[in-house]
């Protein structure tokens, strides 16, 4: 075990809980608990988005695929970048407007009911847990780089650290984290950014060319058509990225930290300067990756490529930049599984302990008591996933998480804001069908039947592996038809363009207001 290391991994490990400890003793109600009681300026708001969207798949899968695929790798930087943009002038604000804590909230200002909050905690639940495992995943190969440590016990290591983060500081501890990780990563990033060049005195043809004569690719690396055998894997994969991200639950979440629709605005375009920053110096690693490592010492090390950067980070600066790089992304870690945490906790605890079970009844301290203690399975629950998917590219089970989420949350929260004929029966039919629609697609696909790489040893059923063209219209196809074949018409159209109002002003009538 490397002293430097390991230094960087505790003090790591003891700002976190630093920063969880000031949290913890602020976080004595709900509000500020589940939101941080909107307290976040829209600048500070824009950098935790950006620590919680950026995650390891980001830093470490995405430089991997780079360098292994080529132009086909940087097509998932386009992709998670544009879909803020989907965000912005579709959902941002009437979300702001219309919830408070959680998107049942949101789904029920216009649709109260038990069944409503149950069906969108379970989606904000599932994708939460689908996200998280990913995380733990990469986390696993960091420590196991770092401290020299079996996968199996680093990935324990860093769940139960994620779980205590959450347990006791809530929201205030996670955008914090979130902030924290924004200014070290970037920093990091654009650092080994900076050495690569340095190292090439600048001369970035220099670099493509030894990318070219180190890549089996060679004058194809910068081609399409490495990653994907087909346009319409390229085209359906966009699909899920640019759409997926409108019905991330731990980011939608964050709309409610901040007072009021400016501050929405402002932590939106914060965040997409920043990722797309940063997305900017991945395609950098990734090409250094190549031109440092080779494409052979890279595939010996790590056929995964999921640590493609720090392995280009011990290239070029030794183990003291290892160890910062590794650091930057085990801090990417946190922050990222902090936000899902407090997303799936949320759900649970707002709106099925307390809404449903307590009939909103419930005292602080019991809704307290129940998010801790939710965050404690939460935690459990995805570490034990994350134990069997050591052999996944993180970026593939990021991929996934966005085919489901634009799949069934994305549709339903866009047709209950927009469509003036949407019920009840549309939002149950196009979450179950976009749910079990798209996690059916993943299983009967390549990544899992496939007798060279799957888990299962027999021809895969589906042959896209991002399925997200066929899951993605049946959920919305879902949600039309459960509406249209129910009735469709709201019972009063007057109900509806009051919280349509609601949902664009933030201004309700004098009947909706009584």
């Amino acid at each position: 075990m490397n002293l430097t290391y390991f230094l960087f991994f505790i003090c790591i490990v003891v700002c976190t809980l630093i920063i969880t400890y000031w949290a913890a003793k602020r976080s004595v109600t709900t509000n500020i608990f589940y939101t941080a009681a909107g307290s976040l300026t829209g600048f500070q708001n824009g950098m935790a988005i950006a620590g919680d969207f950026i995650s390891a798949a980001s830093f470490l899968g995405i430089v991997g695929t780079i360098a292994f695929s080529g132009y086909d790798g940087f097509l998932y930087s386009i992709g998670f970048l544009v879909s803020y943009l989907v965000v912005l002038f579709l959902i941002a604000e009437p979300v702001h407007r219309l919830g408070k804590y959680s998107l049942g909230d949101v789904i029920c200002s216009r649709f109260p009911g038990s069944s409503m909050r149950l069906i969108m905690a379970f989606g904000a639940f599932t994708i939460s847990i689908l996200y998280m495992i990913p995380q733990l995943v990469a986390s696993g190969f960091l420590l196991r780089l770092l401290l020299d440590i079996d996968y199996s016990v680093s990935v324990l290591v860093i769940g139960s650290l994620m779980t205590i983060y959450v347990m006791f500081g809530g929201m205030i501890a996670t955008s914090w984290v979130q902030i924290v990780k924004t200014i070290v990563l970037m920093s990091g990033t654009f650092l080994l950014s900076l050495i690569v060049l340095s190292n090439y005195n600048w001369n970035v043809p220099a670099i493509i060319s030894d990318v070219k004569e180190r890549s089996p690719l060679g004058e194809y690396f910068f081609h399409p058509g490495h990653l994907f055998d087909s346009p319409i894997e390229l085209i359906s994969l966009q699909l899920a990225l640019i759409l997926g991200t409108a019905g991330l639950p731990h980011i939608l979440i964050r709309l409610f930290t901040v007072k009021n629709t400016f501050e929405v605005r402002r932590s939106l375009l914060s965040a997409t300067w920043i990722i797309g920053t940063f997305y900017l110096m991945t395609l950098i690693l990734g090409l250094g990756t190549i031109a440092f490592l080779g494409y052979e010492a890279l595939a010996a090390t790590d056929s995964t490529g999921n640590l493609a950067a720090p392995l280009l980070a011990q290239a070029v600066g030794g183990d003291f930049l290892l160890a910062f790089i590794s650091a930057v992304a085990f801090t990417t870690i946190v922050a990222v599984v902090a936000g899902l945490v407090i997303s799936a906790t949320t759900a649970f605890s707002h709106d099925i302990y307390h809404m449903i079970w307590k009939k909103g009844k419930s005292t602080e301290k019991e809704q307290l008591y129940a998010a801790r203690w939710t965050a404690l399975a939460i935690g459990l629950l995805s570490t034990v996933f994350a134990l069997r998917l050591e052999t996944m590219n993180v970026t593939f089970l990021v991929s996934m998480t966005f085919i489901v989420a634009a799949s069934s949350i994305f549709p339903v929260l866009l047709f209950t804001i927009y469509w003036k004929r949407f019920n009840r029966t549309g939002v149950v039919a196009g979450m179950f069908c976009g749910l079990i629609a798209s996690l059916l697609l993943l299983v009967l696909g390549p990544h899992i039947m496939d007798t060279e790489n799957g888990l299962i040893a027999r021809d895969a059923i589906i042959p896209l592996y991002n399925p997200g063209i066929i899951a993605i219209p049946i959920g919305f196809l879902g949600a039309f038809l459960g509406a249209f074949l129910s009735g469709g018409q709201a019972k009063k159209e007057a109900s509806y363009y009051a919280f349509f109002k609601k949902a664009q002003t933030g201004s309700r009538s004098r009947s909706d207001a009584s």
